[in-house]
């Protein structure tokens, strides 16, 4: 489009955006304007007198003459463009070249190096043609930036794209010249966001227009791309792991693709997807064990197909520790039950949940089963804070909530939002509602509303299925393969329930309802609450999942869920020192936060504790790295470090309280070669035009890129003198003229007047 507007109108639209319209004409315009003004009453004249035409056919022929006339008075006015043109030698401009490894990405025929290579070349016409105006000074910039004396030196390695640190790099080198413009040459993928917009804003101050060069395609023709992958990052040795990933493609629309899962190379998990439609992001949720302990590499990936354009983001990696622990969970339950024998007795063989139990067998009797000491729970539920935190679970039986005092449900509430500990509430007759827990601390934290209690008794039988939030949760999934835990799930028993629930509340997550004569019923439901979490499960007789006389005597599908489940209640409980790091990959040299949560043993942040970060390499050498109170939030410590070593690396904090030393858990990365660039490949045109729309440039595509040169011509940044263009020879001028007397002809012909 721009060439035709050219053709007709001699200059480019850009060209008339940058100037203004001015008049010379060889004789005064008034005289000019008068002449075509006589000769147009002259020409209306001359046809109203006409009497062999009708009135339309003289005012059709009249207007045609007329508007001749008045394109011949234009160009005797002397049409012209006034511009403000660069001043030839006297203006710099900055041209930076994406050296990152997008752009060995394949998309349009070629890989968009060897594009950028070609309309960049030293002895190309671009090049030239800038260099005859300009001083021109050449950048590469992926992380960083640098010089570069011609794209013959660009790698195209970099490991990420960092547009505002190339912007800032030209600009602190051209502060003190005259600057026409700054041209980026890049597929868009800015990796830093917000330092862009601080480097936009800092563009706009300075008046340096921005001309952004998009290069490649904006979606990627034939791609398989598993764009996330989102999994806990510590567990317990044993534990189902249930990790959610995001797959997109475009050309594989309806086709069934193989999701493997490798744990340091060793095929632990696959599951058959479906792929979705062209473009449209799809959730898929695949579960594995983590059998290993330790700091474990777990690899996501789908085989790519041999067409295929950008193989490398077929596959995400995530560091999950698997810890070889033991951790302790109290269960408090209010009367003797089968479920309480049954839940024990489904994870005995498991080392590393220890399951503490008081269970009050009458008035203020009670009994205590895998205790640590005689004086462990010696006055029955806990009655201090610091007793309580020692565990990082809490389930509640059917106990009443009467049989605390304000200060012990209190206690409760902040055991989940202050200790960050998970709460779970069975049912029971004493239990939820009917236990009189309805308007209690305990309450608020709880994932449901609990109703008043209606009166009466109530009983209520449920044959219990997943949700699709439950479909695949670590909890609820019975089976390696989703469809096989459906029919785990179909073949159970049905439970009862003795407790009415209300609504879940805003947040929570329904992993397991239940279909009764009542209607529907809310059977598993959590939420995330402060620093912790809360759990409801209503049935009182999961039991019969284990003794029930349809249940085969192999099937283990009430020990897998209770092991699950206690698995998932103490995975993420944290210590009362949490350390970690932002990303768990970087480059070599590339920075990262290290930080930690120093708390008390009340789970009340620590501000002026001494704490020390020790970075273990692959090869035993270990760094020492002091953090320092971030002010933000009580017991925070931040500091960034630097790995220059390729490989796994361990971070212990150690902090000093009050003389006394704590450690918690250790963090862990692994510093090895990138490959975001590899994801969302496609070129992002929008953040392009942003940039040029922001600081006043202009966006081309590398087909349009041959008018750069006079674009950054007539914009008049930098040292610019007035230049003039006429316009009355314009070829639309022309054309006009011959088609009003053609047309003029056209109609006396078809009347018959010539």
């Amino acid at each position: 489009m721009d060439g035709l507007l050219a053709l007709l109108f001699k200059y480019r639209p850009a060209v008339f955006d940058a100037g203004r319209i001015g008049f010379a004409p060889p004789l005064p315009a008034p005289w000019i304007i008068a002449f075509v003004a006589l000769a147009a009453a002259c020409v209306t004249l001359l046809y109203l007198r006409a009497r062999h035409r009708t009135i339309l056919q003289n005012a059709v022929l009249a207007t045609l003459r007329i508007a001749v006339l008045l394109i011949l008075g234009f160009c005797l006015l002397r049409p012209q463009l006034v511009l403000s043109t660069v001043v030839p030698q006297q203006n710099h401009v900055a041209v930076l070249v994406d050296d990152s490894r997008s752009m060995r990405v394949a998309d349009g025929g070629e890989p968009r190096a060897a594009a950028v290579q070609r309309a960049l070349a030293p002895d190309g016409a671009l090049l030239r043609a800038l260099s005859d105006r300009f001083r021109v000074r050449q950048y590469a910039f992926s992380d960083a930036a640098r010089r570069l004396d011609d794209v013959t030196g660009l790698t195209f390695a970099g490991e990420r794209t960092r547009l505002a640190t190339a912007l800032d790099r030209a600009r602190a080198d051209l502060a003190s010249l005259p600057v026409a413009g700054i041209v980026v040459v890049s597929d868009g993928g800015e990796s830093d966001a917000a330092a862009l917009t601080e480097s936009l804003l800092a563009l706009r101050a300075t008046g340096a227009p921005v001309y952004a060069v998009g290069v490649g395609r904006e979606h990627v023709d034939r791609d398989i791309e598993l764009s996330r992958a989102g999994a806990p990052a510590e567990v317990l040795q044993g534990t189902a792991v249930a990790a959610e990933l995001i797959v997109a493609q475009r050309g594989y629309a309806g086709q069934r693709a193989d999701l493997i899962v490798e744990d340091e190379g060793r095929i632990v998990a696959r599951e058959t997807v479906e792929l979705p439609r062209d473009g449209v992001p799809m959730p898929v949720r695949v579960s594995f064990t983590a059998e290993q302990a330790g700091a474990r590499r777990f690899r996501f990936h789908i085989a790519p197909r041999d067409d295929e354009r950008i193989p490398e983001n077929n596959v995400q990696d995530m560091l999950i520790h698997v810890r070889d622990a033991r951790e302790k969970i109290l269960y408090f339950e209010g009367e003797p039950r089968f479920e309480m024998k049954f839940l024990r007795r489904a994870i005995e063989d498991d080392e590393n949940v220890q399951l503490v139990v008081l269970q009050r067998t009458a008035a203020n009797r009670f009994m205590r089963f895998a205790v640590d000491s005689a004086g462990e729970l010696a006055d029955n539920f806990p009655r201090t804070r610091d007793e309580l935190f020692r565990y990082r679970a809490l389930i509640l039986g059917s106990v009443e909530a009467s049989f605390f005092t304000h200060d012990q449900l209190r206690m409760i509430a902040d055991f989940v939002s202050v200790r960050g500990g998970s709460l779970l509430m069975l049912g029971g007759p004493r239990a939820l509602a009917e236990g009189g827990w309805a308007g209690t601390p305990v309450a608020e934290v709880l994932p449901v509303t609990l109703p008043q209690p209606a009166g009466g008794s109530y009983f209520q039988e449920i044959r219990i299925r997943p949700t699709r939030d439950g479909a695949a949760h670590a909890v609820t999934r019975l089976a390696a393969r989703t469809d096989s835990a459906a029919a785990v799930w179909q073949r159970l028993p049905p439970l009862t329930v003795f407790n009415r629930v209300g609504r879940a509340k805003p947040g929570a997550s329904v992993l397991l309802t239940g279909e009764a004569d009542d209607g529907d019923h809310i059977v598993l439901a959590a939420q995330r609450y402060g620093r912790g979490q809360s759990v409801v499960f209503t049935p009182h007789d999961s039991w019969l999942w284990q003794m029930h006389a349809d249940v085969a005597v192999d099937d283990m599908s009430h020990e897998t869920f209770w092991r699950q489940m206690l698995r998932w209640l103490v995975d993420g409980v944290p210590r009362q020192v949490v350390a970690s790091v932002d990303r768990d990959r970087v480059s070599t040299g590339e920075p990262l936060r290290l930080t930690a949560q120093v708390d008390d043993e009340r789970y009340i942040g620590v501000n002026g504790a001494e704490v020390i970060a020790r970075v273990t390499g692959p090869s035993g050498t270990t760094s020492e790295v002091p953090l320092s109170w971030t002010i933000d939030r009580d017991g925070a410590y931040a500091a960034s470090f630097s790995a220059g070593e390729e490989g796994l690396h361990r971070v212990d904090v150690v902090a000093t309280v009050d003389g006394r030393t704590i450690t918690g858990e250790p963090a862990w990365f692994r510093v090895a070669p990138g490959t975001s660039e590899y994801y969302d490949a496609g070129l992002h045109a929008d953040l392009l035009r942003r940039i040029a729309e922001e600081t006043g440039g202009r966006y081309y595509t590398l087909d349009q890129i041959e008018r750069l040169p006079e674009d950054l011509a007539v914009a008049g940044h930098g040292a610019s003198m007035v230049e003039t263009r006429e316009l009355w020879d314009m070829p639309i001028l022309f054309l006009l003229m011959l088609g009003l007397v053609g047309a003029e002809w056209g109609m006396r012909r078809r009347w018959g007047l010539v």
